[in-house]
């Protein structure tokens, strides 16, 4: 089968490999060049994601803690295991029953394809590991480990794996308008296709939009991330003080990575960490750790924009499933994360066989 795929995203690459690894013509377009805009601009944890249990998202978790090892065994050079700490403070709002019953969690769903099994450290031993973790109220913290990636490195790798499997990639080859019986507007003109994959990651309902086709609902989230000078070779997972909300802290070449933010996106507002989010994140930082550091300390920052499902009022309780809907010979993925990117992956090419 002739199949257009839309977007040059983890998602879109991951999609493109599953549908050439399955038999399929396939031929991949990218308005910018491959993993430019959301999928480089990661916390570059490869997670299942030890929130998401909070939010009852089993299914996601036990997959993604399956594609999380996935991907450790097959791009070795390009990730990492990481050992993550969860400090607990007498302030801390969540128990350390609660953290207990989701790490044991965590860890079952992982089964044998566990990196490390959590355990709990007495203060004392979390700061010989951090010795910049603020001590005053400290009672301990557990370790547990993720994966950690470069997430443009990997999604390039993705890419290679879609050549050798002969995928055609377009890149700078913008898809103005699409149909439901399967032409592809290019600058070129239109293209005939028998399938059409819309994995456009935040652009994938402007594509609908533009096309004249009914949308789904999409929340847009921004995800800003500041770069610190190092401080450990352990992640950190951290409560946003007097929030539900996760923090996370992690090494990365060589100096430390902070973040991320979740703040509503339009596509016509530039994608840029505000000073407001630097405040914020710093704010959570300078809570936690000794010494402060001020905005002068800040390295570098990056944002991006997460297609989120729509229909939550709190981001940060929006689902990170992803959903795929049929409009004639066209399917439009929404959600996702990067983790479960070729999970996504085999689930369209699934549903481009039975369609």
């Amino acid at each position: 089968m002739k199949i257009a795929v839309v977007g040059g995203g983890i998602n879109g690459l991951s999609s493109a490999w599953q549908l050439a690894l399955a038999g399929h013509d396939v031929s991949l377009f990218e308005r910018d060049g491959l993993m430019q805009a959301t999928s480089q601009a990661s916390s570059k944890l490869l997670h299942g994601g030890l929130r998401y249990l909070e939010q009852g998202e089993f299914r996601l978790v036990r997959e993604a803690l399956q594609e999380r090892r996935w991907w450790l065994k097959k791009a070795p050079q390009l990730t990492r295991r990481l050992p993550i700490l969860y400090p607990l403070y007498n302030t801390s709002r969540r128990a350390r029953w609660q953290l207990k019953i989701g790490l044991w969690l965590y860890d079952t769903f992982a089964g044998r394809k566990g990196i490390g099994r959590h355990r709990w450290l007495t203060a004392a031993q979390a700061l010989r590991c951090s010795p910049q973790l603020n001590s005053e109220g400290l009672a301990g913290a557990y370790l547990f480990f993720d994966g950690q990636m470069d997430d443009k490195k990997l999604g390039l790798w993705m890419a290679q794996q879609c050549t050798k499997a002969g995928v055609h990639i377009f890149e700078h080859s913008p898809v103005q308008q699409v149909t439901t019986d399967g032409k592809v507007l290019l600058s070129s003109g239109w293209q005939q296709f028998e399938r059409i994959v819309n994995v456009a990651g935040p652009w994938s309902q402007q594509l609908l939009q533009q096309s004249d086709l009914p949308q789904q609902p999409l929340d847009l989230v921004r995800g800003s991330h500041l770069l610190l000078p190092p401080i450990s070779r352990y992640g950190h997972m951290l409560e946003v003080p007097g929030e539900a909300r996760i923090v996370f802290v992690l090494p990365y070449q060589g100096k430390t990575l902070l973040g991320t933010t979740e703040v509503r996106q339009q596509l016509d507002e530039p994608i840029v960490c505000s000073d407001a989010e630097r405040d914020y994140l710093l704010g959570v930082y300078n809570h936690y750790f000794l010494p402060a550091r001020q905005r002068e300390a800040v390295l570098a920052d990056f944002a991006g924009v997460r297609p989120l499902l729509g229909g939550t009022a709190n981001a940060s309780k929006a689902s990170r499933e992803y959903q795929l809907n049929w409009q004639g010979q066209l399917l439009t993925v929404s959600g996702g994360k990067w983790t479960t990117a070729r999970a996504l992956g085999k689930q369209v090419a699934l549903s481009v066989r039975k369609s």
